[in-house]
Protein backbone atom coordinates (compact mmCIF):
# COMPACT_ATOMS: atom_id res chain seq x y z
CA UNK A 1 0.00 0.00 0.00
CA UNK A 2 2.83 2.40 0.48
CA UNK A 3 2.65 5.12 -2.21
CA UNK A 4 4.59 8.73 -2.87
CA UNK A 5 1.38 10.02 -1.73
CA UNK A 6 1.40 7.95 1.35
CA UNK A 7 5.04 8.91 1.86
CA UNK A 8 4.32 12.25 1.40
CA UNK A 9 1.49 12.73 4.15
CA UNK A 10 3.33 10.69 6.35
CA UNK A 11 5.91 13.30 6.19
CA UNK A 12 3.67 16.38 6.55
CA UNK A 13 2.17 14.54 9.95
CA UNK A 14 5.10 14.37 11.56
CA UNK A 15 5.83 17.35 11.34
CA UNK A 16 3.10 18.63 12.44
CA UNK A 17 2.58 16.49 14.97
CA UNK A 18 6.10 15.42 15.96
CA UNK A 19 5.97 13.15 19.10
CA UNK A 20 2.30 12.15 18.67
CA UNK A 21 2.90 10.23 15.98
CA UNK A 22 4.30 6.55 16.92
CA UNK A 23 4.77 3.85 15.43
CA UNK A 24 1.06 2.70 16.60
CA UNK A 25 -0.47 5.55 14.96
CA UNK A 26 1.06 5.45 12.01
CA UNK A 27 3.84 3.66 9.54
CA UNK A 28 4.50 3.81 5.78
CA UNK A 29 2.74 0.54 5.09
CA UNK A 30 -0.46 1.25 6.85
CA UNK A 31 -3.50 3.20 4.40
CA UNK A 32 -4.61 7.09 4.96
CA UNK A 33 -8.22 5.90 3.88
CA UNK A 34 -10.34 9.05 4.52
CA UNK A 35 -13.69 8.31 3.30
CA UNK A 36 -17.51 8.51 3.67
CA UNK A 37 -19.11 5.08 5.21
CA UNK A 38 -22.27 4.01 6.38
CA UNK A 39 -23.15 0.39 8.76
CA UNK A 40 -26.59 -0.48 8.76
CA UNK A 41 -29.59 -3.36 9.56
CA UNK A 42 -32.72 -3.75 7.57
CA UNK A 43 -34.46 -5.75 10.85
CA UNK A 44 -37.42 -6.91 8.66
CA UNK A 45 -34.67 -9.12 6.64
CA UNK A 46 -32.03 -8.99 9.39
CA UNK A 47 -29.66 -7.84 6.76
CA UNK A 48 -26.51 -6.36 7.78
CA UNK A 49 -24.53 -3.96 5.36
CA UNK A 50 -21.29 -1.82 5.08
CA UNK A 51 -21.06 0.54 2.56
CA UNK A 52 -17.82 2.41 2.18
CA UNK A 53 -16.63 5.15 -0.97
CA UNK A 54 -13.12 6.66 -1.01
CA UNK A 55 -10.25 8.09 -2.78
CA UNK A 56 -8.13 5.80 -2.25
CA UNK A 57 -7.14 1.98 -4.43
CA UNK A 58 -9.25 -0.96 -2.78
CA UNK A 59 -10.86 0.72 0.01
CA UNK A 60 -12.80 -2.61 0.47
CA UNK A 61 -10.01 -4.41 1.61
CA UNK A 62 -9.44 -2.38 4.15
CA UNK A 63 -12.14 -0.25 5.64
CA UNK A 64 -15.19 -2.64 5.57
CA UNK A 65 -15.23 -5.95 7.80
CA UNK A 66 -18.59 -7.91 8.51
CA UNK A 67 -19.88 -11.52 9.62
CA UNK A 68 -23.11 -13.21 9.65
CA UNK A 69 -24.81 -13.17 13.27
CA UNK A 70 -21.93 -10.93 14.30
CA UNK A 71 -21.59 -7.02 12.85
CA UNK A 72 -20.03 -4.77 10.71
CA UNK A 73 -17.64 -2.66 11.00
CA UNK A 74 -16.17 0.23 9.00
CA UNK A 75 -12.49 1.72 10.72
CA UNK A 76 -11.16 4.53 8.52
CA UNK A 77 -9.45 7.92 8.82
CA UNK A 78 -5.98 6.84 9.96
CA UNK A 79 -6.91 3.07 9.63
CA UNK A 80 -6.16 0.83 12.48
CA UNK A 81 -6.60 -2.39 10.68
CA UNK A 82 -6.49 -4.81 13.79
CA UNK A 83 -10.29 -2.49 14.44
CA UNK A 84 -11.93 -5.15 12.00
CA UNK A 85 -10.98 -8.48 12.91
CA UNK A 86 -10.96 -7.76 16.36
CA UNK A 87 -13.73 -5.59 16.49
CA UNK A 88 -15.61 -8.75 15.23
CA UNK A 89 -13.84 -10.99 17.83
CA UNK A 90 -15.66 -8.85 20.44
CA UNK A 91 -19.14 -8.99 19.53
CA UNK A 92 -18.56 -12.54 18.82
CA UNK A 93 -17.92 -12.93 22.42
CA UNK A 94 -20.76 -11.43 23.19
CA UNK A 95 -19.43 -7.65 23.34
CA UNK A 96 -21.91 -4.96 22.00
CA UNK A 97 -21.32 -2.34 19.55
CA UNK A 98 -20.86 0.41 21.96
CA UNK A 99 -18.68 -2.36 24.51
CA UNK A 100 -16.38 -3.38 21.37
CA UNK A 101 -15.87 0.01 20.56
CA UNK A 102 -14.83 1.22 23.60
CA UNK A 103 -12.28 -1.64 24.19
CA UNK A 104 -10.60 -0.93 20.66
CA UNK A 105 -10.36 3.01 21.18
CA UNK A 106 -9.33 3.09 24.65
CA UNK A 107 -6.62 0.87 24.22
CA UNK A 108 -5.46 2.61 20.49
CA UNK A 109 -2.59 5.25 21.02
CA UNK A 110 -3.62 6.62 17.99
CA UNK A 111 -7.60 7.23 18.76
CA UNK A 112 -7.44 10.69 17.80
CA UNK A 113 -6.92 10.23 14.12
CA UNK A 114 -9.29 7.23 14.11
CA UNK A 115 -12.65 6.96 13.04
CA UNK A 116 -15.11 3.41 13.82
CA UNK A 117 -18.17 2.77 13.62
CA UNK A 118 -19.49 -0.73 14.95
CA UNK A 119 -23.43 -2.46 14.58
CA UNK A 120 -24.36 -5.49 15.85
CA UNK A 121 -26.57 -8.30 15.61
CA UNK A 122 -28.85 -6.55 17.34
CA UNK A 123 -29.19 -3.54 15.58
CA UNK A 124 -27.16 -1.78 18.77
CA UNK A 125 -24.58 0.71 16.81
CA UNK A 126 -21.75 3.34 18.09
CA UNK A 127 -19.58 5.80 16.31
CA UNK A 128 -16.63 7.71 16.79
CA UNK A 129 -14.72 10.38 15.27
CA UNK A 130 -11.10 11.45 16.86
CA UNK A 131 -10.72 14.69 17.32
CA UNK A 132 -7.60 15.13 14.85
CA UNK A 133 -9.75 13.68 11.87
CA UNK A 134 -8.88 15.40 8.96
CA UNK A 135 -12.11 18.32 8.67
CA UNK A 136 -14.32 17.82 7.40
CA UNK A 137 -15.36 15.02 9.58
CA UNK A 138 -18.23 14.09 11.63
CA UNK A 139 -20.47 11.27 12.43
CA UNK A 140 -24.42 10.77 12.89
CA UNK A 141 -26.30 7.38 14.78
CA UNK A 142 -29.71 6.87 14.06
CA UNK A 143 -31.74 3.62 14.21
CA UNK A 144 -29.97 0.82 12.77
CA UNK A 145 -27.49 2.85 11.43
CA UNK A 146 -24.64 4.86 11.63
CA UNK A 147 -23.17 7.78 8.89
CA UNK A 148 -19.58 8.98 8.93
CA UNK A 149 -17.06 10.57 7.03
CA UNK A 150 -13.65 12.48 7.13
CA UNK A 151 -11.75 14.71 4.89
CA UNK A 152 -15.28 15.50 3.06
CA UNK A 153 -15.15 18.75 1.17
CA UNK A 154 -18.06 20.13 3.27
CA UNK A 155 -20.07 19.65 6.34
CA UNK A 156 -23.49 18.59 4.49
CA UNK A 157 -21.62 15.27 3.10
CA UNK A 158 -23.09 13.31 6.65
CA UNK A 159 -26.08 14.72 7.42
CA UNK A 160 -27.27 14.08 3.66
CA UNK A 161 -26.54 10.60 4.21
CA UNK A 162 -28.41 10.23 6.92
CA UNK A 163 -31.31 12.04 5.15
CA UNK A 164 -30.83 9.61 2.24
CA UNK A 165 -31.10 6.78 4.76
CA UNK A 166 -33.97 7.52 6.56
CA UNK A 167 -35.94 8.54 3.71
CA UNK A 168 -35.15 5.43 1.14
CA UNK A 169 -36.90 2.95 3.88
CA UNK A 170 -38.71 1.44 0.49
CA UNK A 171 -35.40 0.10 -0.66
CA UNK A 172 -33.81 -3.04 0.11
CA UNK A 173 -30.97 -2.66 2.05
CA UNK A 174 -28.19 -2.93 -0.16
CA UNK A 175 -29.81 -0.49 -3.02
CA UNK A 176 -30.59 1.83 0.29
CA UNK A 177 -26.82 1.58 1.13
CA UNK A 178 -25.71 2.23 -2.57
CA UNK A 179 -28.22 5.44 -2.87
CA UNK A 180 -26.94 6.90 0.63
CA UNK A 181 -23.47 7.08 -0.54
CA UNK A 182 -24.98 8.22 -4.10
CA UNK A 183 -26.17 11.22 -2.28
CA UNK A 184 -22.83 11.50 0.27
CA UNK A 185 -21.08 12.39 -3.07
CA UNK A 186 -24.10 14.50 -4.56
CA UNK A 187 -23.30 16.55 -1.31
CA UNK A 188 -19.78 17.07 -2.11
CA UNK A 189 -18.23 13.84 -1.30
CA UNK A 190 -13.90 13.53 -0.41
CA UNK A 191 -12.81 16.47 -1.24
CA UNK A 192 -9.59 14.08 -3.37
CA UNK A 193 -12.00 12.63 -5.50
CA UNK A 194 -13.09 9.24 -5.97
CA UNK A 195 -11.94 5.92 -6.72
CA UNK A 196 -13.02 2.71 -4.79
CA UNK A 197 -15.93 1.51 -3.73
CA UNK A 198 -17.70 -1.69 -1.54
CA UNK A 199 -20.36 -3.07 -0.39
CA UNK A 200 -20.68 -6.14 1.81
CA UNK A 201 -24.16 -7.92 3.12
CA UNK A 202 -24.68 -10.23 5.64
CA UNK A 203 -27.14 -11.95 8.07
CA UNK A 204 -27.90 -11.14 11.71
CA UNK A 205 -27.75 -15.08 12.04
CA UNK A 206 -25.18 -17.29 12.32
CA UNK A 207 -24.40 -19.19 8.85
CA UNK A 208 -23.83 -22.93 8.83
CA UNK A 209 -20.43 -22.98 6.42
CA UNK A 210 -17.47 -19.76 6.18
CA UNK A 211 -18.59 -20.10 2.53
CA UNK A 212 -21.98 -18.75 3.04
CA UNK A 213 -20.97 -16.29 5.26
CA UNK A 214 -21.17 -13.27 2.86
CA UNK A 215 -24.33 -12.83 0.87
CA UNK A 216 -23.12 -9.68 -1.07
CA UNK A 217 -20.03 -8.87 -1.26
CA UNK A 218 -18.86 -6.67 -3.96
CA UNK A 219 -15.82 -4.46 -4.88
CA UNK A 220 -14.93 -1.58 -7.24
CA UNK A 221 -11.21 -0.85 -6.21
CA UNK A 222 -9.82 1.63 -8.89
CA UNK A 223 -12.46 3.46 -10.90
CA UNK A 224 -12.74 6.99 -12.32
CA UNK A 225 -16.42 7.03 -11.00
CA UNK A 226 -17.26 3.79 -8.44
CA UNK A 227 -20.21 4.30 -7.17
CA UNK A 228 -21.99 3.75 -10.96
CA UNK A 229 -19.84 1.29 -11.18
CA UNK A 230 -21.16 -0.52 -7.72
CA UNK A 231 -24.65 0.05 -8.75
CA UNK A 232 -24.26 -1.60 -11.85
CA UNK A 233 -22.36 -4.74 -9.73
CA UNK A 234 -25.62 -4.92 -7.65
CA UNK A 235 -27.74 -4.96 -10.22
CA UNK A 236 -25.75 -8.05 -12.17
CA UNK A 237 -26.09 -9.82 -8.63
CA UNK A 238 -30.23 -9.16 -8.28
CA UNK A 239 -29.62 -10.75 -12.40
CA UNK A 240 -28.24 -13.89 -11.30
CA UNK A 241 -30.19 -14.27 -7.73
CA UNK A 242 -33.24 -14.70 -9.98
CA UNK A 243 -31.30 -16.90 -12.14
CA UNK A 244 -30.25 -18.78 -9.17
CA UNK A 245 -34.12 -19.07 -8.51
CA UNK A 246 -35.21 -20.34 -11.78
CA UNK A 247 -33.17 -22.98 -11.29
CA UNK A 248 -34.27 -23.62 -8.16
CA UNK A 249 -37.79 -23.55 -9.65
CA UNK A 250 -36.56 -26.37 -11.87
CA UNK A 251 -35.62 -28.59 -9.30
CA UNK A 252 -38.59 -28.54 -7.67
CA UNK A 253 -40.63 -28.82 -10.84
CA UNK A 254 -41.79 -25.80 -11.05
CA UNK A 255 -41.59 -24.68 -14.92
CA UNK A 256 -44.08 -21.39 -14.56
CA UNK A 257 -41.91 -20.52 -11.44
CA UNK A 258 -38.68 -21.24 -13.02
CA UNK A 259 -39.52 -19.13 -16.66
CA UNK A 260 -40.83 -16.23 -14.48
CA UNK A 261 -37.66 -16.11 -12.54
CA UNK A 262 -35.21 -16.17 -16.24
CA UNK A 263 -37.59 -13.72 -17.89
CA UNK A 264 -37.02 -11.32 -15.05
CA UNK A 265 -32.76 -11.80 -15.43
CA UNK A 266 -33.07 -11.54 -18.89
CA UNK A 267 -35.11 -7.92 -18.90
CA UNK A 268 -32.37 -7.01 -16.68
CA UNK A 269 -29.02 -7.95 -18.68
CA UNK A 270 -30.87 -8.41 -22.49
CA UNK A 271 -27.23 -8.65 -23.91
CA UNK A 272 -26.00 -11.13 -21.53
CA UNK A 273 -25.45 -14.75 -23.52
CA UNK A 274 -24.69 -16.73 -20.59
CA UNK A 275 -28.15 -16.37 -19.03
CA UNK A 276 -29.57 -17.19 -22.52
CA UNK A 277 -27.72 -19.42 -22.80
CA UNK A 278 -28.20 -21.81 -19.46
CA UNK A 279 -32.25 -20.47 -20.20
CA UNK A 280 -32.05 -22.64 -22.90
CA UNK A 281 -30.32 -25.44 -21.50
CA UNK A 282 -33.02 -25.90 -18.55
CA UNK A 283 -35.60 -26.01 -21.31
CA UNK A 284 -34.24 -28.37 -23.13
CA UNK A 285 -33.20 -30.46 -19.88
CA UNK A 286 -37.79 -30.16 -19.15
CA UNK A 287 -38.68 -31.47 -22.75
CA UNK A 288 -39.17 -28.01 -24.26
CA UNK A 289 -36.58 -28.12 -26.34
CA UNK A 290 -38.76 -26.42 -29.37
CA UNK A 291 -38.79 -23.68 -27.51
CA UNK A 292 -35.46 -23.78 -26.51
CA UNK A 293 -34.08 -24.20 -30.13
CA UNK A 294 -34.17 -20.05 -30.92
CA UNK A 295 -32.73 -19.15 -27.92
CA UNK A 296 -29.66 -21.55 -28.64
CA UNK A 297 -29.68 -20.20 -32.27
CA UNK A 298 -29.38 -16.84 -31.02
CA UNK A 299 -26.43 -17.53 -29.04
CA UNK A 300 -24.85 -19.22 -31.44
CA UNK A 301 -25.46 -16.48 -33.94
CA UNK A 302 -23.32 -13.44 -31.62
CA UNK A 303 -20.56 -16.19 -30.41
CA UNK A 304 -19.85 -19.88 -31.80
CA UNK A 305 -17.99 -20.72 -28.82
CA UNK A 306 -21.42 -22.14 -27.33
CA UNK A 307 -21.54 -24.55 -29.80
CA UNK A 308 -18.74 -26.05 -28.48
CA UNK A 309 -19.62 -25.62 -24.78
CA UNK A 310 -22.73 -27.26 -25.72
CA UNK A 311 -21.08 -30.41 -27.25
CA UNK A 312 -19.52 -30.98 -24.14
CA UNK A 313 -22.23 -30.64 -21.93
CA UNK A 314 -23.61 -34.13 -21.75
CA UNK A 315 -20.78 -35.56 -21.06
CA UNK A 316 -20.89 -33.96 -17.60
CA UNK A 317 -24.63 -34.31 -17.05
CA UNK A 318 -25.34 -31.02 -18.09
CA UNK A 319 -27.36 -31.76 -20.77
CA UNK A 320 -29.52 -34.38 -20.94
CA UNK A 321 -30.95 -34.69 -24.80
CA UNK A 322 -30.67 -37.40 -27.33
CA UNK A 323 -27.59 -37.56 -29.74
CA UNK A 324 -30.54 -36.69 -32.25
CA UNK A 325 -31.45 -33.74 -30.64
CA UNK A 326 -27.87 -32.76 -29.55
CA UNK A 327 -26.87 -32.44 -33.33
CA UNK A 328 -30.15 -30.76 -34.12
CA UNK A 329 -29.15 -27.92 -31.62
CA UNK A 330 -25.20 -27.48 -33.32
CA UNK A 331 -26.45 -27.56 -36.34
CA UNK A 332 -28.24 -24.50 -35.76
Amino acid sequence: METKGSRLLLIILLSIYGDNLNAQVYSSNEPFAHTFSIVAKDTLTGEMAVGVQSHWFSVGSIVSWAKSGVGVIATQSFVNPAFGPDGLKLMAEGKTAKEALSILIEGDKGRDFRQLAILDANGTVFSYTGSKCVASANHIIGENYSVQANMMLNDNVVPAMAKAFEENSNLPLPERVVKVMQEAQLAGGDIRGKQSAVLLVVSDKPVEHEWMDKKIDLRVDDHSDPLPELERLLKVHRAYEHMNNGDLAIEHNDMDLALKEYGIAESMFPDNLEMKFWKAVALANNGLLEDAMPIFKYVFKIDKNWIELTKRLPKSGLLNVSDEDLSRIINL
